[in-house]
């Protein structure tokens, strides 16, 4: 299961060798994987960590597509006086939908 390292492993040795046909929105999907398996099982040698650098990269470079419900909070946040960032970026390359960074 989710659980177990073993699964992940399987899993990114044989996308490890497939990783020049993704797309950046694939590679984006992988870096989240990739963490997961990094922040959970650090003592793991999991083959997409060799990669973190450029799967960070097409995740920084995938675009948000903000919701309209996300537009309707974040305005009522505005008139309540939570002066925000919306779809701020973090050094770590996250989006987060509502941020006030200072």
């Amino acid at each position: 299961g989710w659980d177990s390292h073993k699964f992940f492993i399987t899993f990114g040795t044989a996308i490890a060798e497939l990783l020049a046909n993704f797309t950046d929105t694939q590679k984006s999907h992988l870096y989240l994987a990739a963490l997961y398996v990094r922040l959970t099982w650090p003592h793991v040698d999991f083959p997409l960590s060799r990669h973190l650098e450029s799967l960070r990269s097409a995740y920084t470079r995938a675009g948000t597509a903000p919701s309209q419900l996300q537009g309707d909070v974040s305005a009522m946040l505005e008139q309540l006086g939570w002066s925000h960032t919306e779809e701020h970026r973090t050094v770590e390359g996250f989006s987060l939908d509502m941020a006030d960074p200072e």
